[in-house]
């Protein structure tokens, strides 16, 4: 299982790890750390010699209830940071984490490599026919409504069957419009209660059903830090057992605040 970065074919069927870089002020927990290129070029360093095989850098914060951004706010938030990390660090492969056409498309033409669509499309009609132009791999997320209503619509008569479904369609629609490289988020935390989240996680092996590479993006989430009362802040072991659950049941991509403790986890359990 591969997809084309820039030419370079990534072999998913050893898990890779994607470190998260924020660059907004609102994240729930990264928000406001990376704000000056020194904090944002340390960060993307750290998370290289670490073991990262991508970065995905986002200037709109998806967290529940977060404020609206303009198109043009988030493109000057991301393409200076892109074009930064490509200076300093020209082989990285950056994801862009944005849910808008426009946007994908100025990062991609700066350089970026893949586009992390939260809505997989559903919030922007061009996002699909843009990123088939562009021809780069395409993560396509669960989520019902948007960031500000999602929570409101977690109901679900059957939540593993309905997201297949989801993805099912999702998955044709891209096909259709040419996109060749695709990968699938079951998106915990969003329009997902806490029992919502562990049960997608008990049923992740069925996701292969749909047989594309699964990203996993539990990283200080509050399914972890809500569970065990605590904060973000100190969510790290949790996010260590889920996503070892998760490399288990099939996961090909953890996106990761801490690639250290990503990259343990990929080489322990691929001993088992």
């Amino acid at each position: 299982m591969t997809i084309n970065c820039l030419g370079n074919l990534i072999d998913l069927s050893v898990p890779k790890v994607m470190g998260i870089v924020n660059v907004t002020p609102n994240s729930f927990y990264d928000g406001g750390k990376y704000q000056d290129g020194k904090s944002v070029l340390s960060q993307v360093e750290k998370m290289l010699v670490e073991g990262a095989t991508f970065i995905d850098i986002g200037g709109y914060s998806s967290k529940p209830s977060a404020e609206f951004v303009s198109e043009q706010e988030e493109i000057s938030r991301l393409i200076p940071i892109v074009d930064l990390v490509l200076k300093n660090f020209p082989d990285t492969l950056i994801s862009v984490d944005t849910f808008r056409a426009n946007v994908a498309k100025e990062a991609i033409q700066n350089g970026a490599c893949m586009v992390n669509d939260i809505a997989a499309g559903s919030l922007d009609a061009n996002m699909m026919e843009t990123v088939a132009q562009l021809q780069v791999p395409y993560i396509m997320m669960h989520m019902k409504g948007n960031p500000k209503t999602m929570q409101s619509l977690a109901h679900y008569e059957n939540i593993t069957k309905e997201m297949l479904f989801y993805f099912s369609e999702k998955v044709a629609l891209a096909r259709s419009f040419g996109i060749n490289d695709l990968i699938i988020d079951p998106g915990f935390g969003f329009a997902k209660t806490l029992e919502q989240n562990f049960q997608v996680l008990n049923n992740l092996e069925l996701f292969q059903m749909v047989e594309l590479p699964i990203l996993i993006g539990v990283s200080r989430k509050s399914m972890i830090y809500k569970t065990l009362e605590t904060t973000p802040e100190f969510a790290l072991n949790g996010t260590s057992v889920l996503n070892t659950i998760a490399l288990q049941k099939g996961a090909s991509i953890l996106r990761v605040h801490d690639v250290k403790e990503a990259v343990e986890c990929i080489k322990l359990v691929s001993q088992l």
